[in-house]
């Protein structure tokens, strides 16, 4: 006797009703029922529902299966070719709603593709190393008030490394730094006259060639670089100074210097554009000494170590063994000196392995010369992409839960005619997958379109991999997951209509549960007004960093590249350049503040304090005596250099931030001290030399002679004037090698470079969000004056004023928007707070920005529904009621 207190769980009682044979289900189901009531009285209910679920699962054999042709007839292939009928025909006779449901999925689609592909070529980073869990990056960490990453090391850390330390099995030295001829040479054949400036240049030793699994294309990968000065090209350098040959044995010039010439040891392959190294030439080490006794000094720090180690290594246990390193040899040096910093170092600074897979992605906190990407952007546009795509799926369920009294009747007669409600989700399901395809073919054409634009604001190379065998699978998959993701709460619900209900008329025309849909609407405006947001406080920083007074004058400044091969030459040039009319100043400096150009870090002592003071690091900078006026500084305290007094070779010019950091309260007159001594004979208001993202840090300027960029102030209305007379100066001193220049605000603005691209694929992201958004407000809003016309009708008859109409239909939208705005605000304010606690100098964030944009979205809310609110109050009420 059936017991009908406990009833076993639904959900596998139906699937064993599915796939058991119906001649034997009458025996079982009884049997099983029977078996479960027991246990529910001997146990509790939990242990007989699992028991039954087992219990179910067991009896799913071939022998109780029904068989395949037992199966309802509905997946047979005409029935399905008749879903997409009805489907094709839905979309056909509702051509608006249509064009919107299609429209928003292949804007959200589309902007998915992309940033899938963004996210893609950012993590495709150093993938090419067959050892690449061997393969590491050294760099230092210092804790102490701040947490401080770099990865210069003396050069002798990888002989240590070699022969200390079993676990490594090769290491190997970069120099990056546009240092001692890296970074940009002139270059030319040791057979020709004309030089041609190239960049790209780096020193290396050829154990890097090894460890980094460098392929030669022509030389010998172990010995191209193991010769004093030997050099390596890329392929494509090859191709352009050696075409059709091979270059190895051949001698090429650097910086028009014949005395000096470097042999071509090997010809490399071009690194892919997903390796985190982008040189076209590599400078040997071997045999190099830039000054005597560097390769055995621990005084300066200019080598970037790379690493292979032995199978099996443990790199956490190899970085505490490292720790040897620092208290034999940098300590060591520390006391040998006398310096203060001993004790600091031993308590705060230690040394550490990065995985080479990790060097592009995950180096946002470590100092070094190598452009690479952020981790936190892979998550930021992985997120935006996730919330656009919920925006058009919102779109998607919202137009077909509003459309569910168009369909309610149709509901109602199929159940009545003997459908059950699985072929109606069925059916359903069969129209989102076609709006999903039909979405994903036009969401492909937009991203074709638009992916060019997205790469020159992301400065990134990317494009559709049209032959790549994953390609078409993981788009059709896609394509069918979110189908059916997209349709499976619109399937259900309108598969859920009682016919009874539906055939008296009982089922609402869509206006009455409108929770879900007003919920939706919220989300969709809250994300599209945080984009806007975020957009505003970008800008107002960028303008901040272009705009605020950063201590130097960088208007109207040119930049003449590669002038150190102007040699004895340089002095003459300057001078005659301070002829023409419109030049002022004339300052020649590698020294620039902004990134790209040389920099010097230094420790720094009061004098005779060297023992008993921490130093003070600082940028040490050569200048000559017009560098100041040349750049608009400002001094706060006494002098310029002077050209004619030879003891101000001697004195030296510091920041500010300079005099604070060492303790200077009258800096003039003091004496500070590096390896050598000198006198301070003035102090420069502080200027910005690096990105405002870090505070202005101590700095140095001594008289040095020569460099190879000169600086030229002008003031004049017709710059293509001085250019031209500059241009033809040079070609008279210079006539082998063209003149190179560019302008030193246009390098300014370049050190933002990232700030601006977030900044334009913010508002495009924004544009996106708010055009899927009010694509779903406006099928709404048609929609919800469609099925209140009679109401609007009967109003307007009544006396209603077409103002009164309007608000009526719009303020419940505009209700939604605002309390969209509520939640967006703080959210906002949050993250983009966060966003500029990278910046040690900032804009602040105003109500201003948080109205404006909360104006902008009502606006815009308004604009997309005021048509057809509108439309519905001038249209004659007669017409309407008419039929009634």
């Amino acid at each position: 006797m059936k017991d009908t207190r406990y009833t076993p769980p639904t959900l596998f009682l139906r699937f064993f009703r599915w796939f058991c044979d119906p001649a034997l289900r009458v025996f079982i189901e009884g049997d099983l029922i029977e078996l479960y009531q027991r246990r529910c009285r001997t146990f509790r209910k939990t242990k007989a529902d699992i028991y039954f679920a087992i219990d179910v699962l067991l009896l799913f054999r071939p022998g109780i299966i029904r068989s395949a042709d037992r199966f309802d007839t509905i997946n047979h292939y005409t029935m399905y070719r008749n879903y997409l009928k009805i489907a094709w025909r839905s979309m056909t006779r509702q051509k608006m709603y249509a064009l919107i449901k299609v429209g928003g999925f292949a804007l959200g689609l589309a902007t998915c593709i992309i940033i899938f592909l963004f996210i893609r070529h950012e993590l495709s980073y150093d993938k090419q190393y067959k050892d690449s869990a061997q393969i590491y990056r050294l760099y230092n960490e210092y804790k102490e008030s701040s947490d401080e990453k770099w990865t210069a090391f003396p050069p002798s850390i990888t002989h240590i490394l070699k022969t200390e330390y079993p676990e490594v099995e090769q290491a190997g030295r970069l120099i990056p730094y546009k240092w001692f001829n890296a970074g940009s040479n002139l270059f030319r054949r040791d057979d020709q006259k004309e030089n041609t400036y190239e960049e790209g240049f780096a020193y290396a030793d050829q154990e890097l060639l090894e460890i980094l699994e460098i392929p030669l294309v022509y030389g010998n990968p172990l010995h191209a670089l193991d010769k004093p000065n030997t050099i390596v090209l890329s392929k494509s350098k090859a191709d352009k100074y050696f075409p059709n040959e091979n270059p190895v044995g051949r001698n090429i010039v650097l910086n028009d210097d014949p005395a000096k010439t470097f042999m071509v040891g090997g010809v490399m392959k071009d690194f892919a554009v997903t390796s985190h190294l982008q040189y076209d030439f590599f400078i040997t080490l071997t045999g190099v000494e830039f000054w005597p006794g560097e390769q055995t000094s621990w005084c300066c720090w200019n080598y970037n170590p790379y690493v292979k180690l032995r199978p099996g290594t443990d790199p956490a246990q190899l970085e505490k063994k490292m720790l040897a390193i620092k208290d034999k040899y940098y300590v060591g040096y520390l006391n040998e000196t006398k310096s203060q910093s001993a004790e600091d170092v031993k308590k705060y600074h230690s040394f550490h392995l990065q995985p080479v897979s990790d060097i592009y992605l995950h180096s946002s906190d470590i100092m070094d010369e190598i452009k690479h990407g952020d981790i936190r952007y892979v998550w930021l546009f992985g997120g935006i992409a996730i919330f656009i795509l919920l925006l058009a799926c919102i779109n998607f369920i919202n137009l077909s839960t509003a459309k569910s009294a168009n369909r309610a009747k149709e509901v109602g007669l199929r159940k009545v005619v003997g459908s059950v409600r699985g072929h109606l989700i069925r059916q359903f399901l069969t129209e989102s997958m076609v709006y999903s395809f039909v979405s994903f073919a036009l969401g492909i054409v937009i991203v074709w379109v638009s992916l060019p634009y997205f790469n020159v604001i992301a400065g990134r190379s990317l494009s559709i991999p049209w032959l790549s065998w994953w390609f078409y699978p993981v788009l059709l998959g896609s394509a069918f997951m979110i189908g059916l993701l997209a349709g499976a709460y619109p399937s259900f619900y309108l598969s859920a209509f009682k016919p009874i209900q539906v055939l008296k008329g009982n089922i609402s025309r869509g206006s009455k549960n409108a929770t879900l849909r007003n919920v939706m609407v919220v989300f969709q405006f809250t994300t599209s007004i945080i984009l806007i947001i975020g957009t505003f406080v970008i800008y107002r920083q960028m303008n901040y960093i272009l705009n605020t007074k950063i201590g130097f004058d960088k208007e109207q400044v040119i930049e003449i590249q590669g002038a150190n091969t102007l040699n004895k030459k340089q002095a003459t040039f300057k001078n005659e350049l301070l002829k023409l009319r419109d030049v002022e100043h004339v300052t020649i400096s590698n020294y620039l503040p902004v990134t790209g150009t040389n920099r010097d870090q230094n420790g720094f002592w009061r004098e005779g304090k060297s023992t008993e003071e921490k130093s003070v690091g600082a940028q040490k900078w050569y200048v000559d005596e017009d560098y100041i006026s040349t750049l608009g500084m400002k001094l706060a305290e006494g002098r310029n250099f002077l050209p004619n007094v030879a003891s101000d070779s001697q004195a030296i010019i510091i920041n500010q931030a300079m005099a604070k950091a060492i303790g200077l309260k009258n800096p003039v007159g003091e004496r500070i001290m590096t390896w050598e001594t000198f006198t301070v004979v003035g102090v420069v208001e502080d200027f910005h030399f690096e990105s405002m993202k870090g505070k202005i840090g101590p700095l140095a300027m001594v008289l040095g002679d020569g460099g190879d960029v000169i600086s030229i102030k002008v003031k004049t209305e017709d710059m293509q004037r001085v250019l031209q007379s500059i241009t033809g100066l040079w070609n008279t001193f210079m006539p082998f090698q063209p003149i190179r220049y560019t302008f030193l605000d246009e390098s300014y603005a370049r050190m933002y470079d990232d700030v601006q691209r977030m900044g334009q694929l913010f508002a495009s992201f924004a544009v996106l969000a708010i055009i899927v958004a009010c694509l779903g407000l406006f099928a709404l809003s048609a929609f919800m004056v469609e099925q209140r016309n009679k109401e609007i009708s009967i109003r307007l008859v009544l006396g209603a004023s077409v103002n009164n109409i309007v608000r009526l239909l719009t303020q419940n939208f505009v209700l939604l928007v605002v309390l969209s705005f509520v939640i967006a605000t703080p959210v906002a304010w949050y993250l983009m707070q966060t966003w500029l606690e990278d910046y040690a100098y900032k804009t602040s964030i105003t109500w201003d920005i948080f109205i404006l944009s909360g104006v902008a979205a009502i606006a815009i809310a308004l604009l997309t529904i005021s048509y057809q609110s509108i439309r519905a109050a001038l249209a004659n009420p007669a017409t309407r009621l008419r039929s009634e």
